[in-house]
């Protein structure tokens, strides 16, 4: 693999701490109810809307980032500390475990790898899935300032008027406004570019060879300031993942996204 940000299936550190991160968005129980079918052993699972997101306010979107402290916390119950060795993984082409990358960096823990193909490459390599809970751990004190890098409405507003290029992250007929299955409002942020999530990875899961990569994301790489957004702040993570596995680990995040940036029209 081209950095330490994507890790093989068949090469799993031993002392890996391993997280479990699959979910369905039409599904909410699905992830748990597919970890508790069969997981990774030692896998530790975390929900996106309870373990990954903060309660949805008025604003902030449908995903708001929780507070930094629940964040440590939770991460804690995992035996995770900033210098931890952890692997990731979903099944959904890195839509949620690439939501806890990010999450992870911008709190200033060493960022997971996450497992290319996600769990259907772990089990086509041979893995043995196990049913049994993870060994409970101690929760260990641990500090988080915030998530750098995220930017709020206003943050995208000034950072757009000072030159930086929006890219959403959704399909592109939601980018178009041509149907929106989820917002009440069709359409995208005035002058972002398209560049959706799905075109990282190939059908299976697995990421695109740094070549192919690189010139998928020509467009993107040559700004000088990104900012990525989807409709809550998830899918856009694996833009950012893919930026950084090129080496360009500067862009940020808008999380509330579209569903924020909607709510306000």
């Amino acid at each position: 693999m081209y950095t330490d940000n994507l890790v093989a299936a068949d090469a799993i550190p031993a002392d890996a701490i391993i997280v479990d991160c699959r979910f369905a968005l039409g599904d909410s129980a699905a992830g748990r109810e597919a970890y508790e079918l069969g997981h990774i052993p030692g896998a530790y699972y975390l929900d996106l809307n309870s373990d990954l997101s903060g309660p949805v306010l008025k604003e902030g979107g449908r995903h708001p980032l929780p507070a930094a402290t629940d964040f440590a916390q939770t991460l804690s119950r995992c035996g995770i500390t900033p210098d931890s060795v952890v692997v990731a993984y979903d099944d959904s082409r890195f839509a949620y475990a690439g939501r806890l990358w990010w999450m992870m960096r911008a709190a200033g823990f060493r960022p997971p790898a996450l497992i290319n193909g996600g769990y259907t490459a772990w089990l086509a390599a041979g893995g043995q899935p196990s049913t049994a809970s993870p060994v409970a751990v101690e929760p260990l004190e641990t500090s988080v300032q915030g998530f750098a890098g995220n930017l709020n409405r206003a943050e995208v507003i000034t950072a757009q008027s000072e030159g930086a290029v929006l890219v959403d992250a959704r399909e592109p007929r939601r980018y178009a406004g041509l149907e929106e299955p989820i917002d009440p409002v069709a359409g995208h942020i005035p002058g972002a570019m398209n560049q959706p999530w799905l075109e990282i990875t190939d059908e299976a899961g697995f990421v695109l060879q740094r070549e192919a990569l690189s010139q998928r994301l020509a467009p993107l790489l040559e700004q000088e300031r990104l900012i990525a957004y989807c409709g809550s702040g998830v899918t856009a993570c694996v833009i950012l993942f893919a930026l950084a596995l090129l080496g360009r680990d500067d862009a940020g995040l808008y999380s509330g996204s579209w569903s924020d940036w909607c709510s306000a029209l």
